[in-house]
């Protein structure tokens, strides 16, 4: 699965554009990762800190009115999470709970009322463990409660938290190791990360990203919130997807060869 993160208020840009109320604009980046590629749309409202709730209210309203894709909802926020929901229009994603205390028992009953999909980060109330065992017994035990709970494994999307290769010698490693972790004991969950942080702080990013996403998919993750307006990495997401068995007869390959993706 393909997650476009272009719609973030992290961005001055898209800050900008949703203070703005910029529709047609904010649109258009929206309707360009549709045609990239996207399965799902992130939306992001989070540099709002005062008024959250009413900004991803609007952009949830503004982009599902347009757009015929699903839509995954970014915030840790339950109040804006709850207002922005009912407009959603279909299925949709929230971006994230965790086994945070407080986070999870406001974001859960939000999940089971919406029927939503759920990222979910392998983090606790302390800080991001720095070895794959530690995340992945946290992850284990945030899917072992959300499926008491009733949430389907089809919907958990376990995210092993990828921090900064510049600050985390080992960062990618780690990463690999708690995937492996968690597809081996439990096979019929998701796996998905935030491809770009990998890359965070360091010159030619987008050559960082398009590796990381190979090796990535090589250890199991198979859903990425990514940019997929990037030809080079979503050409890199479709070879790789052949490479490990999932492209039978190398259609999807095939068919973005003749697309023109792989045009230089």
């Amino acid at each position: 699965m393909i997650i476009g993160e272009l719609l973030n208020s992290s961005r001055k840009s898209i800050r900008s554009l949703i203070e703005g109320q910029n529709e047609a604009a904010l649109l258009e980046i929206a309707q360009s990762q549709v045609a990239a590629g996207a399965d799902y749309l992130d939306l992001n409202c989070g540099a709002f800190v005062k008024d959250e709730v009413e900004r991803l209210a609007w952009l949830v309203d503004t982009v599902a009115a347009a757009v015929d894709k699903p839509l995954c909802l970014d915030s840790p926020n339950a109040r804006a999470l709850a207002a922005a929901l009912p407009l959603a229009r279909g299925p949709v994603m929230i971006n994230s709970i965790s086994a945070e205390t407080a986070r999870y028992r406001e974001i859960l009953p939000l999940a089971l009322e919406y029927k939503t999909k759920l990222v979910a980060l392998c983090m606790d109330d302390e800080a991001i463990p720095t070895s794959a065992e530690a995340r992945y017994a946290i992850g284990a035990r945030l899917t072992e409660d959300l499926l008491a709970a009733g949430i389907s494994p089809d919907d958990i999307y376990l995210d092993p938290m990828v921090q900064p290769i510049a600050v985390s010698a080992r960062g990618a490693l780690v990463i690999f190791d708690t995937v492996r972790l968690l597809r081996n004991n439990y096979p019929g969950v998701h796996c998905v990360c935030g491809l770009s942080n990998i890359s965070f702080g360091l010159p030619n990013r987008r050559l960082i990203n398009r590796y990381f996403l190979a090796q990535a998919i090589a250890c199991g993750i198979d859903s990425f919130i990514l940019d997929p307006t990037d030809r080079q990495l979503m050409g890199c997401y479709v070879a790789s997807r052949a490479l490990i068995g999932e492209d039978k007869f190398c259609a999807k390959y095939l068919k973005a060869h003749r697309g023109g993706l792989f045009a230089e």
